[in-house]
This record gives C-alpha cells, sequence and structure tokens, in this order.
C-alpha cells in the first residue's frame, strides 16, 4: 500500500489544471488587479522575466516563478496609511511592493517529482508549486524553448490524500485533539473592535493560509475574515477596513451587496477622515453595486453601530462585486468549524468541501480553541507514510 502511494508524482496531481495565469516582475499593482479580475484563478504568479501576460501564450523556459499576488495582498496594500488617501497612485507601484512576505511561499518543482517531495515542501511552508505541464515534446526529453506552466496547492494534495483515506487507518479516524494538530496560537479581533486593527492579522492570516477569528467579549466565536472571502472581493474592501468595525466588516462582505446602510456609513466616514481619493473611488464604485436589503431598513449610523453580533450569522446571499470573476463559489463569514473530539477526516472533508485549507476548534459554548490547519494534517500524513515504509 505504502509503496503504491509513493510511487505517485507531481505530474499526477497536474491532470486537468490550467496554465498559470502570469505577469512579469516588471508589472504594476494596477496591472495584477486587471489581471486578477478577468482570471478564473484567485491568485496571480509574478515571474522574473518579461513574457506576455496572456494565460494561453507560453513562458519562456528559463523565466522563474518568484511569488504570488491575490486580490487581499492589494487590498491590504491599499489599506497603508500613505496609500490610503490616494488608491489611484497607490495602484501605480510595482507588484514587488507587494511580495516582501511571500518569497519562499513558491517552489518549483519537476513533473517527476514524488508526492513525498511535494508533502515535505508543503510543510516547510510552500504553498504552491509550479509544474511544467508535460506534453509529447518533454515526455520525449525534446524540450521546448517555451514551456508552460501549472501549479499545485495544499487543497490539491489534500483532495488527493482524501482519495487514497484507506490507506490512512486508523489515524483518519483519531480525534484531531488526540493527534495533538490543534494550534492554540490563532489570531483574533473584537467584534466591536476596528477592522483596520485587524489588518496586520489579516496579513499574516495570509500567509499562513488561516483566518481572522472576530470574537465578543466572551471569547465565543462569532465569525471570522479569512483571505479566502476577501479573494473574491473588490479592491474597495480596502474602504471598508479602513472605515468600518469587524462585525460591520463582515456584513459588508457576506452580503449579495453591501447594505445600503453601510454604504453610506463607509462614505461619511471617509468624508470625515478627508480621504477624498478613496471617497471619490468608493462613490464610482459603490454607485454599480447591487445593494442587499435583508435586514437593512435603518439608515443612520448609530442604528448601525448597536448590531447584534448574532445577527451576522443569520445573513443570507453572497458578495457580488461589479465585474465579477465568472462564475465562482463564493465565501461567506460563517466560520467552518470542528470540535476537539472531531476525526481528522471528518475535518479535512469540511476544509476540503468549503475551499479553506484551516477549521476553527471551539467548545460546546462556542469558545475558541484554536485551529486545525492542513500543514498539521500533513505532517501526520507524512509520519504515517515513514513508518509504512520502515
Amino acid at each position: 500500500m505504502a509503496a503504491r502511494l509513493l510511487a505517485y508524482e507531481v505530474s499526477d496531481l497536474c491532470l486537468g489544471k490550467p496554465p498559470l495565469t502570469s505577469l512579469p516582475i516588471t508589472a504594476t499593482i494596477r496591472h495584477a488587479l486587471n489581471a486578477l479580475k478577468t482570471s478564473d484563478d484567485t491568485h496571480i504568479s509574478i515571474w522574473t522575466c518579461d513574457h506576455p501576460h496572456s494565460t494561453t501564450d507560453h513562458l519562456v523556459s528559463n523565466c522563474r516563478c518568484i511569488g504570488k499576488i491575490c486580490m487581499v495582498d492589494i487590498i491590504c496594500y491599499l489599506c497603508k496609511q500613505d496609500n490610503i488617501s490616494s488608491p489611484s497612485l497607490a495602484l501605480k507601484s510595482p507588484v514587488s511592493v507587494l511580495l516582501s512576505h511571500v518569497l519562499h511561499v513558491v517552489k518549483h518543482v519537476e513533473p517527476s517529482s514524488s508526492l513525498l517531495e511535494a508533502i515535505d515542501l508543503i510543510i516547510n511552508g510552500a504553498q504552491n508549486l509550479v509544474v511544467p505541464i508535460r506534453n509529447r515534446a518533454t515526455k520525449r526529453k525534446q524540450l521546448r524553448p517555451n514551456r508552460e506552466y501549472c501549479w499545485i496547492t495544499q487543497e490539491d494534495v489534500m483532495r488527493f490524500l482524501l482519495s487514497t483515506i484507506g490507506s490512512f487507518s486508523p489515524i483518519a479516524a483519531y480525534s484531531v485533539e488526540s493527534l495533538g494538530i490543534i494550534t492554540v496560537d490563532i489570531l483574533t479581533i473584537n467584534y466591536h473592535s476596528s477592522a483596520l486593527q485587524a489588518l496586520d492579522a489579516i496579513t499574516s492570516s495570509l500567509v499562513d493560509q488561516t483566518s481572522v477569528a472576530v470574537v465578543d467579549d466572551d471569547g465565543v466565536l462569532i465569525g471570522e475574515i479569512s483571505p479566502f472571502t476577501l479573494a473574491y472581493c473588490d479592491e474597495m474592501v480596502a474602504a471598508a477596513i479602513t472605515t468600518l468595525s469587524a462585525g460591520d466588516l463582515m456584513t459588508y462582505i457576506d452580503c449579495g451587496g453591501p447594505p445600503e446602510n453601510i454604504i453610506r456609513v463607509v462614505e461619511t466616514r471617509l468624508n470625515e477622515m478627508n480621504l477624498n481619493g478613496m471617497l471619490e473611488e468608493f462613490s464610482n464604485y459603490s454607485s454599480n453595486i447591487p445593494c442587499c436589503n435583508n435586514n437593512t431598513n435603518s439608515s443612520s449610523e448609530d442604528e448601525l453601530e448597536v448590531s447584534s453580533p448574532t445577527s451576522v450569522t443569520m445573513r443570507t446571499g453572497r458578495y457580488n462585486r461589479p465585474n465579477s470573476y465568472s462564475v465562482r463559489i463564493m465565501r461567506r463569514v460563517e466560520p467552518i468549524i470542528c470540535h476537539p473530539g472531531s476525526s481528522l477526516v471528518a475535518v479535512m472533508i469540511q476544509a476540503i468541501a468549503h475551499r479553506v485549507s484551516y477549521v476553527w476548534v471551539i467548545e460546546d459554548d462556542c469558545s475558541v480553541v484554536g485551529i486545525v490547519k492542513f500543514s498539521s494534517m500533513l505532517e501526520i500524513f507524512r509520519k504515517h507514510l515513514e513508518s509504512m515504509i520502515n
């Protein structure tokens, strides 16, 4: 059984994967923003050579992918103090300014690399493995001057392992608590705190592929501000982060469009903060947003301030920005949860089904215990494979 698993190569996980959406390191953030809005992927790969922006063109063989950029990187960059007053100017900055925290999360591997090598790279911090797409020429060892690439994510590896879960009996049935994979060092923010206070935590959660828990005064998990959700939003969510509380930000990104009263609050506060550049961008943007009318009869800022934390999890609908990315699964802000006694395979299924790389662990009173990450799960599978070999 172990021999069969270890015989798999990275190329086996690449079947059906599309070529990467890519940009050169010389591109601007505006270029990356436009590419994200027209791509079916949530991330754009950044390369150290000049090549066409189109996903259908081949990449030069001596190019190297040095990082990746998603909408969350752009949102967090626009929220910085030096950029919130002039988002248009900030978007002219080179994409290199967004790569300082993601320099080592992308690794090049050959199609013949083993599954075990891929797992080791992910455990050691890699989020995406860049793989040349095989074709008839490369199979005959006749390398072409141009090549296309795809990448393998943590989710791809976990989906593959789930398809072979019978090989990992009995550990797949063990609880996450007994396996010792609950990380208790988590990122949190109070429901009533300014969302801007969570900016560093959002950046950290993007690097760690986790999330920021939104809790009440008693530490009860109310919701989350997740990079996986923000990646499907528009860059002008930066205005909401700058002006709203953590709880109201969840409402902003969780609806079928921001409620009208929250849009007015954002515009009012941008005006009060003299953020004219952001206000102009947001006003143009908000006029095209389909608004959600769920529980939004009130239009006053005061009534918005006293909204109940528990009301957030009862909202329905999806945030769907104008010029959205074709047809996608839209994430909501309700956290994906399990309990300390939940089995490893159950937590795997939850995370994969909801397209996240983590699951929150809570007690019966909804207080947060910690978080279980894909990387921690992979360490368990890696040890089991090693024991099978020995």
